[in-house]
């Protein structure tokens, strides 16, 4: 075999790596759904948290083994909205969403409504951010809720609600708004930082790393709810600097 055979060999296993993770994306959706159905949200919700693991690694690992192709890029989207989207949109309805058909709002449909706007905003979420990737490349900002972040906001609310041993019948006013604002936020213009600037190559200073060591403490004290908070105060965190941004404007305005 010579050495061009070889390479051509090589690079061919090599694209396997980042899709086995992203994989384990849809592995990861798919086992939340399924434990969603049995009732075992704990088990649901650590289903989503898998899935965000793997698409955090699928890329970079995709960057740092010279394997990206437009293939991984369009089968990481298909993965995300199962996982971000239609996975995370069923877990919400199955612990809480779906006492709504007790009301007889849209005629008994709401609870599912809510979870197919959830769905669908998480959809064009995605595709939005295809596009705009593909224009105008990466950016140091997201224009909307990404769609991970909105699925760990729903998904570790579930867990916590589940943990404090909340049922979701007596959630569901909380459900409910919890699932509008991050399908709206998702399609939304409102900025949020995407901590690319953030390199974990480079020297910082000593602080940094005990802040990291105590976040990483705390979560394992207590997942889901230092999950849940994480995420809600990213959520938020969109929302409260554009207000900001907006009261400083009409500051200098004035003055």
């Amino acid at each position: 075999m010579d050495q061009t055979t070889d390479v051509k060999t090589r690079r061919k296993g090599i694209y396997l790596l980042p899709n086995l993770f992203t994989t384990g994306t849809l592995f990861g959706g798919f086992f939340a759904i399924v434990q969603a159905m049995k009732g075992n949200f704990e088990a649901a919700s650590a289903g989503i948290l898998a899935a965000m693991i793997a698409d955090g690694l699928d890329g970079r690992i995709a960057r740092l083994t010279h394997t990206q192709s437009d293939f991984g890029k369009e089968y990481d989207s298909l993965c995300d909205m199962v996982a971000f989207g239609v996975a995370t949109a069923v877990v919400m309805y199955a612990f809480s969403l779906h006492y709504l058909s007790e009301y007889r709002w849209l005629g008994g449909k709401l609870g599912w409504a809510l979870a197919f706007l959830f769905t669908a905003c998480a959809a064009l979420r995605l595709a939005r951010f295809n596009v705009l990737t593909a224009i105008a490349g990466s950016d140091k900002d997201f224009f909307g809720l990404p769609s991970p972040s909105a699925a760990a906001t729903v998904a570790f609310f579930v867990w916590a609600a589940d943990t404090w041993g909340f049922s979701g019948e007596t959630l569901i006013i909380p459900s409910a708004v919890i699932t509008i604002a991050c399908a709206l936020l998702m399609v939304s213009n409102v900025r949020y930082n995407s901590f690319k600037q953030v390199k974990l190559s480079r020297r910082g200073p000593f602080l940094y790393m005990v802040l990291f060591i105590g976040m990483f403490t705390l979560v394992l004290i207590d997942p889901p709810r230092v999950l849940f908070v994480v995420f809600f105060a990213y959520t938020l965190s969109g929302p409260a600097l554009a207000l900001w941004a907006r009261y400083q404007r009409r500051s200098s305005a004035a003055a």
